[in-house]
């Protein structure tokens, strides 16, 4: 470990001119942090292009046990079993950083704990662009970006305004199978050398700047159980080997601090995590989505946790049951027609949709052609997350995704493929990872569009016109509805 930490720096000092002292960088358990310590180490080095805001995170002084937000279908709602959270000695809310950032500054309970482009749009504009998501260390396109006006910061945050995007720099991995090479780069952050590659052509070293959505900070325990062992994917790479690694690791490098947390308040920052749940509580249409049988909403989530554990539905063993969802059967066949009943039908029906559809999965890197499910890659019971790793490649780091919008991102050359995102690759370095992404949680969907790592489907419909086109599933008008509808109860 020792080692590739030094080979590491030593191939950054080329590249990267440094305007402050390095920062302590921690050392993981991680079998190889090569990627996690370059990129903190970018972003302390981004530090030669100033910010003109320095104002700290607005929060709460209390987040209670059961937290209630509107989002555009309904209300979403958070709660912990654990009670009220004081949040002036935590430090998720904490100043840690140099920046005026806190972990709550980019995971919010009225998005689902994390990001919305609407939530930020609104942001921009009741701040004038000075909120502390808006730094030019990965709020902006690039740090060189210039944003001397009102006007000039809606350009430069423009990736984050329209799509919810962060920048993040990763490092071509030492001893990498590919070289990386740059189609379009509408940002001039890779091709930089200042802030990217050595070269924009058969690159070996330096960084390489892709733009993603912050993964919503509630409902973590479907993913990190006691045993870290099992962790079933943290980051949209998995680059992270444990919940205390990524608190520190946001906190060095998207806060920019010095130093690392401590034991401690990595500990804290965590059993804050792992104690929200969060779903969507109520339903414009279908209303109260714990009525009349059904078990929305994240009371009801919360008691799924006790039967977890990874692999509890695994798709690829004899026992794995496509039946992922059953919050809302009692939906399914109500007394009487008209009025609410055909909404609540709507969202029976759609949950139908999601478990029952047979897909013809084809050309997915990850997997081996089958027929499946939603649930085949989805099949956390009441959840929808992956209960063990299982990275894939379905496409949507594709130059030209079907019904996604990829046009403002940029492309690069690797492998013989061209993607706008290496995925997994960038942190494995193998030809074989390469547009390979974990999928998230199901839960909270409504708040917090637009959806996938790029943010290129900008409504729920976006998603499913994806998936039907992607792999000729053939969805009827109806089924598209209701299973939107179904999607927005989670």
């Amino acid at each position: 470990m020792q080692r590739a930490f030094l080979r590491l720096i030593s191939a950054l000092a080329l590249t990267w001119v440094c305007s402050s002292p390095a920062p302590v960088v921690a050392q993981t358990p991680a079998e190889d942090h090569a990627a996690n310590i370059g990129m903190i180490l970018h972003m302390h080095r981004m530090r030669a292009f100033h910010d003109v805001d320095t104002g700290i995170q607005s929060t709460p002084p209390v987040i209670g046990q059961n937290t209630t937000d509107e989002d555009p279908t309904g209300t979403i709602s958070t709660f912990q079993p654990g009670g009220n959270t004081h949040t002036a000695g935590n430090p998720f809310f904490q100043n840690l950083g140099t920046n005026g950032r806190t972990c709550f500054t980019c995971h919010q309970p009225a998005t689902g704990w994390g990001v919305s482009a609407q939530s930020v749009q609104d942001r921009f504009n009741a701040s004038s662009g000075a909120d502390p998501i808006f730094r030019l260390v990965d709020g902006a396109t690039c740090p060189t970006d210039d944003v001397s006006s009102l006007d000039k910061k809606s350009q430069a945050y423009s990736l984050l305004l329209s799509k919810g995007l962060i920048r993040i720099g990763l490092p071509i991995p030492a001893g990498a199978e590919f070289k990386v090479s740059v189609i379009s780069d509408p940002y001039n952050c890779s091709t930089n050398p200042a802030t990217g590659l050595i070269s924009p052509t058969n690159a070996t070293s330096g960084i390489v700047s892709i733009y993603r959505r912050p993964l919503p900070s509630t409902n973590l325990g479907f993913l990190d159980p006691e045993d870290p062992t099992n962790v079933t994917g943290i980051m949209w790479d998995g680059r992270e080997p444990s919940l205390e690694s990524q608190a520190n690791d946001a906190t060095m490098g998207h806060a920019q601090a010095n130093t690392p947390l401590s034991d401690a308040q990595q500990q804290e920052i965590v059993n804050f995590e792992t104690g929200l749940f969060t779903a969507q509580n109520f339903d414009n249409a279908a209303k109260n989505l714990h009525a009349d049988g059904a078990t929305g909403g994240p009371v009801d989530l919360q008691g799924q946790l006790a039967d977890f554990f990874p692999g509890i539905n695994d798709p690829f063993s004899p026992t794995f049951n496509p039946n992922v969802f059953n919050l809302y059967q009692a939906w399914s066949n109500l007394p009487g027609k008209g009025g609410i009943n055909v909404d609540r039908e709507s969202v029976a029906r759609g949950e139908t949709v999601f478990n029952t559809t047979k897909i013809n999965i084809t050309g997915v890197g990850g997997l081996n052609d089958m027929t499946g499910f939603c649930g085949t890659c989805h099949d956390d019971p009441n959840v929808g997350n992956h209960s063990k790793k299982l990275p894939l490649n379905i496409g949507i780091a594709d130059a030209n995704p079907p019904a996604l919008d990829v046009s403002e991102l940029p492309l690069f050359m690797l492998c013989g493929v061209v993607v706008t995102d290496p995925g997994k690759a960038l942190i494995s370095g193998k030809c074989a990872d390469v547009g390979k992404f974990k999928g998230p949680i199901l839960r909270g969907l409504a708040a917090r569009a637009p959806y996938f790592h790029n943010g290129s489907a900008a409504t729920l419909m976006g998603v499913v016109n994806f998936y039907d086109q992607r792999f000729s599933i053939g969805f009827t008008d109806q089924q598209k509805q209701d299973l939107v509808n179904f999607l927005n109860t989670l």
